[in-house]
């Protein structure tokens, strides 16, 4: 009996401590995610008239609908990037989103939408190997040679991109693309990639690909040549 009751209170002290750790680390995660806010929030603004000029809009990569075309979070970023380009905020926009299958492009659907507005191709650059928010301001600094950007995202992710493009050395602000009906879940979604930002950051991470040079104050053009450029990137 004794035995029994020892190993209880093992058990429940083990308990306590695994309890006590998830906590800590579930506000040590919220955390992060406030901090972020907390260094970005004077970049980052809601109307296109108050943003500051740049040289590119990153407009950042999101789901596709099942027909091929942008869904409605990336609908609702292309037009706010087509307006800051309208405006004269940006003199060109550089889409960067997930292509690493011929079935799965966030890409080239965008860059058909922003073309058929009227902004010419050459102003379009199209990035296919931003596989997430990190490799996306890296190579907008390293291979597309952005020297200032805004950062085109609904709320809930601004403050994550633009403290990674800060701390990757970007001249970066950020404008809301709208649509932020459900803010506060997807704040809540937000903390772990938050976290996995942090870490991304500090440990001199590498996007998966980097490839030829396509410098922003070029010819959007050249990356407009699919398959033949993705080998650039995907080795194929």
């Amino acid at each position: 009996m004794a035995t029994f009751t020892r190993m209880r209170i093992i058990g429940l002290s083990f308990l306590r401590v695994a309890v006590l750790l998830a906590l800590w680390l579930a506000v040590a995660s919220l955390a992060v995610s406030l901090y972020f806010v907390a260094v970005t929030y004077r970049s980052m603004y809601s109307s296109v008239a108050a943003v500051p000029e740049a040289q590119v809009a990153l407009l950042l990569g999101a789901s596709i609908s099942a027909d091929g075309t942008p869904s409605v979070v990336l609908k609702e970023r292309a037009d706010k990037a087509i307006d800051l380009y309208r405006a004269g905020k940006v003199k060109k926009i550089l889409v960067s989103g997930d292509n690493g299958t011929q079935q799965y492009d966030e890409v080239y659907p965008v860059g058909k939408y922003l073309r058929a507005v009227g902004i010419p191709e050459s102003d379009i650059f199209l990035d296919y190997a931003g596989f997430d928010t990190f490799s996306s301001m890296y190579r907008a600094k390293t291979v597309f040679d952005a020297p200032s950007i805004i950062v085109v995202s609904q709320r809930f992710h601004l403050p994550r991109a633009l403290y990674i493009a800060h701390r990757l050395g970007l001249v970066a602000y950020g404008i809301d693309a709208g649509g932020n009906e459900h803010y506060l879940d997807n704040f809540l979604r937000e903390i772990p990639a938050s976290v996995k930002a942090l870490f991304d950051v500090y440990d001199g991470r590498l996007p998966k690909y980097l490839g030829a040079q396509y410098p922003v104050s070029g010819d959007g053009s050249d990356t407009w040549v699919g398959p033949k450029l993705q080998g650039n990137y995907f080795k194929i």
